[in-house]
């Protein structure tokens, strides 16, 4: 008998694919979206946000997957990318001219490691 799927990891691979479907169409509807991608907080324009933009689609891709076929590592992985988001909001807040200071970058790291944190917690509920 295989064990059924927690609706949370239907809804974390379901996130992955909005994302990705959210991130392309900005990218390539609206000019700003494209020609900015944000790496460890700090920005890149022009062709280096463009060569790069097609790594975020995949990490996502991979992450839908994962979730989708509830992998072990998924929820690791997730969580230790909602870590590098958390601190890459703190960074981009602070360094970016669009940024709005460290404290509500700190505010912004704060909600997403509780994220991180949560997704951790969740490997305990895996059946089997």
């Amino acid at each position: 008998m295989t064990p059924s799927r927690p609706w949370w990891m239907t809804a974390l691979a379901i996130a992955c694919l909005v994302t990705i479907a959210a991130t392309f169409g900005g990218d390539l509807f609206v000019p700003e979206a494209r020609d900015t991608e944000v790496w460890f907080g700090l920005e890149l324009k022009g062709t280096p946000a463009l060569l790069t933009a097609p790594l975020h689609y995949a990490i996502f891709a991979v992450g839908a997957w994962a979730f989708w076929t509830m992998r072990p590592w998924a929820l690791t992985a997730g969580a230790g990318y909602l870590f590098y988001a958390a601190l890459s909001h703190l960074v981009w807040s602070e360094a970016s001219p669009h940024g709005r200071g460290w404290q509500i970058g700190l505010v912004q790291a704060a909600v997403v490691a509780a994220a991180a944190v949560l997704l951790l917690r969740a490997r305990r509920r895996l059946p089997g």
